[in-house]
């Protein structure tokens, strides 16, 4: 082993074109080929007559690497094609200005036909066991903001319900997983819940073909406190659990409840926060109105708070037809919250943060993109490590972000990676998992 040297003592030359910068991305890449990506994108993506339509496959694999290589624009693409990187990825890298051309050529059909290759991806990835099979399966629904600075980007000229210039997606999340089930962009002043339900029904009927037999609930908040979406779940029989409005008549409901029926849950103030339950009926004007079970969680406000002086309890309720312990089921609403670390995973684990396109249909294909980049690292972890939950920051920083070399021998080329990686062990064994795994047919 060589001695230390100073900083300023050692030569710097850019000359050899067998290094990688990002060898680990074999792992995902050897995922991606087993589950046939590229061939399902030159099967479904059809740009017509359009200047970007050569080989959509190797560029949409080539933004899929860019964004788990910490990509978070088309330029930053370029870096894929420096020394031998273009060997581990298994597919022609493609220019940044060549991959803008592309993503200019969609329009909304094209969008809808990637759409088709990420609902193929998940049933694959599923049937290679990332999928939850007979087991209960919860459906988060929400919405984010992608913030965007561009005065002249479609559907993000104008300032939303936040004040902010962005877009809107929507966005179906497996809980527990992360998984990305469906994802859809919007403009940036859409209300919530529009094209919710349509959005609900299609995410529902892309589980039940990727091979999700168990029974479904879809989780959601006050956003999504709509007949139309409750609407879709009694209809595809999927039980929901939704954050309630609380408009007066919620109020005088919740007011009204006993209080002995109040029972307390654990809360970081002793004695701060209790649940209850009662019925409500809820959109009452509609024909197809049914009582429903309204579970309340009541906590105390926090000693000197401005709310302390205006209230003694702040209220959180929610409907839900599911059968079950009221406190079991509060508890298990509340965790619709770990949606955001998909929401989070998704702007900086990979590019959502970054929407680069002047162009909607772009844009809506750069969420494509992010999504299957986003499940691509969600189900190396899973079939390859075993791992649940990881976010993909991590598992660049241990595996996709190594450094490697190179070298061909007797017609066999050999990646060299860092002796003493800390994480070597993990490395060879999902690459091995990985490549076990069935080509499809």
């Amino acid at each position: 082993m060589l001695p230390p040297e100073r900083p300023d003592r050692i030569h710097v030359a850019f000359d050899d074109h067998r290094l990688v910068a990002n060898a680990g991305l074999l792992l995902p890449v050897t995922l991606a080929h087993h589950l046939g990506l590229g061939e399902l994108v030159d099967r479904h993506v059809d740009l017509g007559d359009a200047p970007g339509r050569a080989n959509a496959g190797d560029k949409i694999l080539t933004l899929v690497a860019s964004a788990l290589a910490g990509g978070d624009c088309i330029d930053d693409a370029d870096a894929l094609r420096a020394g031998g990187t273009e060997h581990v990825l298994g597919c022609a890298v493609k220019a940044p200005s060549t991959l803008g051309t592309f993503l200019r050529s969609f329009r909304w059909g094209h969008v809808r036909q990637l759409d088709r290759v990420s609902r193929e991806a998940l049933a694959r990835a599923w049937a290679a066991g990332a999928g939850p099979g007979d087991e209960p399966l919860t459906i988060d629904l929400d919405s984010t903001v992608c913030e965007t600075f561009g005065l002249d980007k479609e559907g993000a000229q104008r300032h939303n319900y936040a004040g902010q210039r962005g877009y809107h997606p929507l966005l179906a999340v497996a809980a527990g997983t992360g998984d990305v089930l469906m994802a859809r962009l919007r403009q940036g002043r859409a209300n919530t819940a529009r094209g919710a339900a349509h959005f609900l029904r299609e995410t529902i009927s892309r589980v039940r073909y990727a091979g999700a037999t168990g029974p479904l609930t879809m989780r959601a908040d006050s956003g999504f406190y709509n007949h139309d979406i409750v609407a879709v779940c009694r209809k595809t029989k999927v039980r929901f659990s939704i954050t309630v409005r609380q408009y007066q008549s919620v109020r005088n409901l919740i007011e009204a409840i006993p209080e002995a029926e109040w029972t307390p849950i654990p809360y970081w103030m002793e004695g701060a926060a209790d649940v209850a339950e009662t019925t409500y009926t809820p959109f009452q004007h509609e024909p197809d109105a049914v009582s429903v079970r309204l579970i309340v969680r009541r906590v105390k406000p926090t000693p000197g708070s401005q709310l302390a002086l205006l209230a003694t309890h702040s209220y959180h309720a929610f409907i839900t037809d599911r059968d079950g312990d009221t406190l079991e089921l509060e508890a298990n609403h509340r965790r619709h919250a770990e949606i955001e670390n998909a929401i989070r995973d998704l702007k900086y684990g990979v590019g959502l943060n970054h929407l680069p396109s002047g162009r909607f249909p772009a844009n809506a294909a750069w969420l494509a993109v992010q999504v299957m980049a986003h499940n691509l690292a969600r189900w190396t972890a899973r079939i390859g490590m075993g791992e649940q939950l990881i976010t993909t920051k991590t598992l660049r920083r241990r595996f996709f972000s190594l450094p490697g070399r190179i070298t061909r021998k007797a017609r066999r080329l050999t990646l060299h990676l860092p002796r003493g990686w800390p994480w070597q062990n993990q490395f060879a064994g999902a690459l091995a998992r990985l490549r076990a795994l069935p080509l499809p047919s």
